[in-house]
């Protein structure tokens, strides 16, 4: 594979970068394990200083860091800002709470005393995806470090000057060489470090075939692992919403990041008395956003962000079409240099339409109509995937009965799926299993040893 920045808005390549030798990737896998062994021995506080030191570097380069997002992946800048703030907010969280999530647990056993301790596992290794190039990195890196692991990290081949600035900004912290490393590497050499018994854990953000091949991977070395595979998350609006605020809502959940977000909108269920006003109001607001350059705040339609994921979402598109769906409005490249796209409604989709189990990554809707919460909560469950999903109603507890009943891992009521450093974030079905972010996410890759205390004489 290639590491190379190519700007979406115009096609220019910015730079290429040389993949790691073996010999390389040894030597840092080496760096890596020799590091452990000390940076497990620091005190959480010792080990808070470098944390926040990195929130502090990171928000103070906020403009400087957002760039390369904008350039390599065409993220609209001030998403691209935004996105520095939540990495930051994760940093920050860690350094403050690690010690108190991962204190000593008291148990009360039947005679004597006993308690859980969590301690680091070793080396971790994570493969890490293109769209949000610095929050995956830091949600993954934030609890572990913390904990005591170190990370070694493979990116996407898209963004490697995000993956490599986030590794210097580990360095200009203060971390020890080792503990954040950024591996250049290709696919087969993904397989060798996954192998290695020097890894003790593995997370992987991605597709789901991404995710099989990597969690048989690990299964085979017995090696603990997190997956994160996208969604097909269920937008649900019941007919007592307040249209106006949930259509604003709507556009945002489907078009933050271009609509490339595992937790994007991207089924509308509908009850059937709200939805012509609802579809009208959602196609005025599509169509009023101006494509151009993401570097200029004024633009409010992106790039994707790249070639290939434009052509992918036109072939889904059209194979929907072909397949008995109607094409509301879009469904073609827009007329400019870059990976621009129309924004784009399909409906009718029936349930053998390829479009009805597929995840639309980009600016597509998936608009169906239902007569009653029942048909609503039904049809949003019947998905491969798990990841998140909202509820759009003025009634508080109908939204949380719904929310009950939908299965995924995640329900917003009256907001969009998103994420923030105290929320934990993660689904069932394909889209993955574990968690990430909150106390949770700290938890996944560290031992829970039990220690028993109890009298000599004790029967067994």
């Amino acid at each position: 594979m290639s590491y190379q920045s190519v700007n979406p808005y115009d096609g220019t390549v910015l730079k290429t970068f040389v993949e790691l030798t073996d010999t390389e990737l040894e030597a840092a896998i080496a760096t890596a394990s020799n590091c452990f062994e000390t940076w497990r021995l620091k005190s959480f506080a010792e080990r808070a200083v470098v944390v926040a030191r990195a929130a502090q570097l990171m928000h103070a380069r906020i403009d400087e860091l957002a760039r390369p997002v904008t350039l390599e992946m065409g993220k609209l800048i001030d998403q691209s800002r935004a996105e520095v703030r939540l990495s930051v907010d994760i940093l920050d969280y860690y350094a403050r709470n690690a010690a108190k999530f991962l204190a000593p647990e008291a148990l009360a056993p039947a005679s004597g005393e006993a308690e859980v301790q969590s301690s680091p596992l070793g080396v971790l290794f994570g493969v890490q995806p293109w769209n949000f190039p610095y929050y995956q990195l830091a949600r993954f890196a934030a609890p572990n470090l913390m904990a005591g692991n170190v990370v070694m990290v493979k990116h996407a081949g898209c963004v490697p000057q995000c993956a490599i600035a986030f590794e210097q900004l580990w360095r200009d912290a203060g971390a020890p060489a080792g503990a954040y490393t950024n591996l250049l590497i290709s696919y087969d050499q993904v397989n060798h470090v996954i192998d290695d018994p020097r890894i003790k854990g593995v997370a992987l953000t991605g597709s789901v075939e991404a995710g099989k091949r990597v969690a048989a991977r690990a299964g085979q070395n017995l090696k603990k692992s997190t997956m994160e595979l996208g969604g097909n998350d269920a937008f649900i609006v019941l007919e007592d919403a307040d249209l106006e605020k949930t259509v604003q809502w709507a556009v945002w959940a489907k078009m933050n990041n271009t609509g490339q977000c595992c937790v994007a909108a991207k089924r509308f269920i509908l009850i059937d008395k709200i939805a012509a006003p609802f579809l009208n109001q959602f196609q005025e607001a599509l169509s009023a956003l101006k494509p151009g350059d993401p570097m200029d705040p004024a633009t409010t339609l992106g790039p994707l962000s790249t070639e290939s994921a434009l052509e992918k979402l036109l072939d889904q598109v059209q194979r929907a079409v072909a397949d008995g769906a109607t094409l509301v409005m879009g469904g073609k490249r827009i007329d400019r240099p870059g990976a621009f796209m129309q924004p784009t409604i399909l409906s009718n989709i029936e349930s053998l339409n390829s479009a009805y189990r597929e995840e639309f990554f980009g600016p597509v809707a998936l608009v169906f109509t239902v007569r009653n919460e029942e048909e609503a909560v039904a049809l949003a469950n019947d998905s491969d995937f798990g990841l998140g999903g909202c509820v759009f109603t003025a009634d508080l507890a109908r939204g949380k009965h719904l929310a009950r009943h939908i299965d995924t891992g995640m329900v917003f009521i009256n907001h969009p799926t998103w994420t923030t450093a105290d929320l934990p974030f993660g689904g069932i079905k394909n889209s993955g299993y574990g968690r990430e972010l909150s106390r949770m996410g700290i938890q996944e890759f560290v031992n829970k040893k039990l220690v028993r205390i109890d009298s000599i004489d004790a029967p067994a």
